[in-house]
């Protein structure tokens, strides 16, 4: 009994040292090829320059996929497939609102995703909490326009009113709503984003602020004087449209059917370029695969890259995956996501597995530790693994430590010149021997 008990102490580390000592030179071979690498950084140019920002329905949409396919085609990765999925199909159309009294000024506006159109001049009357706007009432609500305006405390926490602001004030007769935006302030940036429309409920203008514009507000409102917003918008909620995920795989070569997943959301927001949220994602997690396959390597699992449709305002691209995989889905050993930014990646989080898969994938980031990204950590996924995830197959995801990403998430701002081609990099190295450790390991992730 004491030498099992031994034995079962010590089981993580003999764990982490034979998985360390069997890829440490392999590892060292991808870190090294990855850090070199300069067709990352040039496919990210690309989708970033050429084809732009990619909103779910869009052409752009549909173009980012033809050239995704195509890319991993030239790249000679196996079974390049792009299964059709339909999708949201939201468009802003033109938008501007001005302050008009208590003085006129123009308000720098983002509309937020599936909000609803219109031309409406109506009073502000401001809240920093739902329960504070629930106390007030529909009697001080109806025919104005609610001002959402807590405090920023994060993207979770600050974002709620984003996400289901406008859809309570309408309930209580708002005729529209402006919000603090979700994401830190940067230099006259509203940042937008998707809102939560129930069925059959019929959606009212809203937009985000940028900060310079919400202080204008707040001081107006701090006189005593009516506050008055003329506010238009063309936004529409147009039919479903065509749409695609994009994969392509490097097949295993002794447990085919077994599969590690990685990948990000090809569409974007229909601002800026989409190279924070998400395209450093997509591109990194096809790089990791091309790494491997120009190095030679052939794991015994199959190495999948999925570049997810709808992440933005409707989450099909995830859906639809689920649902083409039906029983094949326990085949799945893990999915990864990358949808937090390309910044210096730190590690990975968890979640499933059981303490066994932790202490596996904790084994593989102590391979990664000289670039800095070994540190994992229970909890982690991501929106497009999330229907993975809820049936059964372990979800991580990428975390990174720059800490900028929310002054350009969802904004005009975010565009290629904010991403490092050398955090590019370290994100593509940690991807590539993540993904082949986990694919070619003896024992699948958890046993």
């Amino acid at each position: 009994m004491r030498i099992l008990f031994a034995f079962l102490l010590c089981a993580p580390l003999i764990l982490s040292q034979s998985i360390e000592q069997k890829y440490a030179e392999v590892s060292k071979k991808i870190i090294d090829a990855a850090l070199k690498d300069e067709g990352g950084w040039s496919k990210l140019a690309y989708l970033c320059d050429r084809i732009g920002h990619r909103l779910s329905g869009s052409d752009n949409y549909m173009k980012a996929v033809a050239w995704s396919a195509e890319t991993m085609r030239k790249a000679g990765l196996d079974n390049v497939q792009t299964p059709p999925v339909k999708v949201v199909h939201w468009v802003r159309g033109k938008e501007h609102a001005e302050l008009v009294e208590p003085f006129a000024r123009p308000l720098s506006i983002l509309g937020l995703g599936m909000s609803g159109g219109g031309d409406i001049t109506g009073e502000v009357i401001a809240f920093k909490s739902f329960e504070e706007m629930e106390q007030a009432g529909r009697a001080k609500v109806e025919g104005k326009i609610v001002l959402f305006n807590p405090p920023w405390v994060s993207y979770g926490v600050t974002g709620a009113y984003r996400r289901s602001g406008p859809s309570r004030a309408a309930k209580l007769g708002a005729k529209g709503v402006l919000i603090r935006s979700a994401g830190i302030p940067q230099q006259n940036t509203p940042h937008t984003g998707t809102t939560t429309i129930p069925p059959g409920e019929t959606p009212i203008p809203a937009a985000a602020l940028s900060e310079e514009s919400l202080g204008l507000l707040e001081r107006a409102l701090k006189s005593g004087e009516k506050v008055v917003v003329h506010h238009y918008s063309e936004a529409k909620q147009l039919p479903d449209a065509d749409g695609a995920n994009v994969m392509a795989e490097i097949r295993g070569s002794e447990k085919p059917d077994e599969i590690v997943v990685m990948g990000g959301h090809l569409d974007s927001w229909d601002v800026g370029q989409g190279a924070q949220d998400d395209g450093g994602g997509v591109i990194a997690t096809l790089q990791a695969l091309v790494i491997l396959k120009e190095l030679g390597l052939k794991p015994k699992r199959t190495i999948r890259v999925v570049f997810w449709a709808n992440e933005e305002n409707g989450t099909r691209g995830g859906i639809a995956y689920r649902q083409m995989l039906g029983d094949a889905i326990r085949n799945h050993v893990i999915a990864i996501e990358m949808d937090g930014g390309a910044e210096r990646p730190t590690g990975m989080g968890i979640t499933g597995g059981g303490a066994k898969a932790l202490e596996q994938m904790k084994a593989i980031g102590k391979l990664v530790q000289s670039i800095g990204a070994g540190n994992v950590t229970a909890g982690g996924g991501g929106t497009d693994i999330g229907p993975l995830m809820r049936d059964g197959v372990i979800g991580a995801g990428v975390r990174t430590g720059g800490g900028r990403y929310f002054e350009w998430h969802h904004t005009e701002a975010d565009t290629l010149d904010k991403v490092n081609p050398d955090d590019l990099r370290k994100n593509i190295a940690q991807l590539a021997v993540f993904a082949y450790v986990l694919a070619d390991m003896d024992a699948r992730l958890g046993q």
